[in-house]
């Protein structure tokens, strides 16, 4: 059974780091190219961990993306339109 878990556990890691190498961008990764990074992770049995490790840039606590800044929705109806109320 604990050998079961492991090879879960290590699968699941593998296809976590796969996925997170793919959606990451290329100026994010660390070190050496993505093709690079691709090849340690399919042949080298802690690759996964290395890549999760020291292979992407981490982003601050907070994260490092500014808020998206909402435009000004204006009026939103009729009744909420100055231009509309002053012609009634």
């Amino acid at each position: 059974m604990g050998k079961f878990v492991l090879i879960v556990i290590s699968l699941a890691l593998f296809v976590y780091a796969l996925f997170d190498l793919v959606a990451t961008p290329r100026e994010r990764v660390r070190y050496i190219p993505k093709p690079i990074w691709f090849v340690v992770i399919l042949l080298i049995a802690i690759g996964p961990l290395l890549w999760l490790l020291l292979g992407r840039e981490r982003s601050a606590p907070g994260g490092s993306r500014p808020k998206p800044t909402r435009p000004d929705p204006g009026p939103r109806g009729p009744d909420d339109d100055p231009d509309y109320l002053r012609g009634l």
